[in-house]
């Protein structure tokens, strides 16, 4: 009888330590500090902080092997969906040759803050941001103009700052650029069908058929998980597994932080998506005073191809480039980073100084 008591005390005790650890190691994560590792070089910069911008405090992460390159600022896409947790593997080379701005937009992963009112979150705010902080870079690095690039959703945010404040960048790079919203849609959905029905997967077809009218209403996107499954986001990387593994093991997010990523997702979807129809790019923005560059994957089905040429070629622009990475989808600055790489530095050179 003592015996059988004992044991249980034994399995009781380990229990008890068992679910202390799992509470040790939850809590731990929770508040776990966050960095950025550093680079190699005297003049080196890597930074993760947050800075209050028009109000509310946002992080940014600034990495480049000499702080005197030129600066060059990523906008994120989403709407919400930060790029900071695992984009530094993609991004190495670029930090040869530039200081690297990655932030989090309003809302958005770090600078998703719960005790903030987002219901009147709107693109605009977002643009004002990105000038803002694009002001606070010009000072911080003592450089008079920053390269601009936009990603995604991010394209709808950087082509409006570039067209309402071109005096404070040197050029726009739109990767995976947004044009009209609601065509590119019923593109990439005509795509989908039409594979379906190769594939002889009918029902398939006809259950995408049934999007046709509330996408061209505007009230319905393609969906993004069928995108994924006929390679229309990415072809060389797995996105989706970027952003768990970022949020789970990279350095600059803690759990905590796991949590505002997808709270910032969800918000900033509801807030930011309808945007994007009922205000569409194309007819916000017809002409940027600096130079303009389209660079998209071949095989996008996210933002389509035909549709950003079709703006591209009505944009007015002092100067103009499409370019076409033929090996990704939605995302060729990190499925084909060396192209990418070799690419932005031999476009900057050629850009007034």
């Amino acid at each position: 009888m003592k015996k059988h008591r004992g044991k249980r005390r034994i399995a009781l005790r380990i229990l008890w330590f068992g679910l202390l650890l799992i509470v040790l190691l939850i809590g731990g994560g929770l508040v776990f500090p966050t960095w950025t590792p550093g680079i190699k070089g005297g003049n080196s910069v890597s930074i993760l902080k947050q800075i209050t911008i028009n109000g509310t405090k946002q992080e940014v992460m600034i990495r480049g092997k000499d702080r005197s390159n030129p600066l060059v600022i990523f906008v994120h896409g989403g709407p919400g969906v930060p790029e900071t947790p695992y984009v530094r593997k993609y991004q190495d080379l670029l930090e040869q040759n530039f200081t690297v701005v990655q932030y989090d937009q309003r809302g958005s992963g770090k600078s998703y803050h719960f005790s903030e009112d987002y219901s009147n979150l709107s693109s605009e705010m977002l643009v004002d941001d990105l000038l803002a902080l694009t002001d606070y870079l010009e000072q911080e690095f003592n450089q008079k103009k920053v390269l601009l690039i936009g990603h995604s959703y991010g394209t709808y945010i950087a082509t409006q700052a570039a067209s309402k404040a071109p005096d404070k960048f040197s050029a726009y790079i739109g990767i995976g650029q947004t044009a009209n919203w609601v065509n590119s849609e019923l593109e990439s959905l005509q795509f989908m069908i039409a594979q379906a029905g190769l594939a002889g997967n009918d029902a398939e077809a006809e259950e995408l058929e049934l999007l046709r009218e509330p996408i061209t209403e505007g009230g319905q996107i393609t969906p993004r998980d069928k995108i994924r499954e006929y390679g229309g986001s990415a072809r060389l990387i797995n996105d989706n597994a970027d952003i768990f593994q970022g949020l789970l093991f990279g350095t600059e997010y803690n759990l905590l932080d796991a949590i505002r990523f997808f709270k910032g997702n969800s918000m900033s979807e509801l807030n930011l998506q309808a945007e994007l129809t009922e205000h569409d790019i194309t007819e916000l923005v017809d002409q940027i005073g600096i130079p303009v560059y389209f660079v998209m994957g071949q095989f996008d089905l996210m933002t389509s191809v035909n549709e950003a040429r079709k703006y591209l070629d009505e944009l007015e622009a002092p100067h103009k480039e499409f370019v076409v990475f033929d090996q990704s989808a939605h995302y060729p600055q990190f499925e084909e980073k060396e192209k990418f790489a070799q690419w932005l530095n031999e476009t900057w050179a050629k850009l007034p100084q």
